[in-house]
């Protein structure tokens, strides 16, 4: 047999159970994408600028998981060209571009105001 006592109230969790009902944390998810969509484009590297207009965002809620995807659209002869600039590519001569990460430091406050924002909002009464 096992028991099982409490003292004391359950308000707390059934604030935060309220907070996460009324989907506060959505909002949050949002504002996080558009932020995210900023510094992508502000950090991209610009020839064009393209590449640095055609990021978007979407946040998907499924299953009890939440997620924000940030996708660029910019793509030439079936490459993305942002994953060129990312990771690096060969030329069609032989030579090769050295890649540059500027997507990890661009997105590295925004998942840490994500973390800070979405526990504000399932934490907040």
């Amino acid at each position: 047999m096992i028991t099982f006592e409490s003292t004391g109230s359950w308000g707390k969790t059934d604030s935060f159970l309220a907070a996460i009902k009324s989907k506060k944390i959505y909002a949050a998810l949002d504002q996080a994408g558009k932020q995210g969509v900023s510094v992508l484009s502000s950090a991209t590297p610009k020839e064009t600028g393209l590449s640095a207009q055609s990021w978007s965002y979407k946040v998907e809620h499924a299953s009890g998981q939440e997620s924000i995807t940030w996708y660029n659209s910019h793509v030439v002869d079936g490459l993305p060209i942002v994953v060129l600039l990312q990771y690096g590519h060969g030329t069609g001569t032989g030579g090769y571009v050295q890649g540059r990460d500027f997507i990890n430091p661009a997105l590295r406050p925004v998942f840490d105001k994500i973390a800070d924002e979405v526990w504000k909002a399932v934490t907040s009464a």
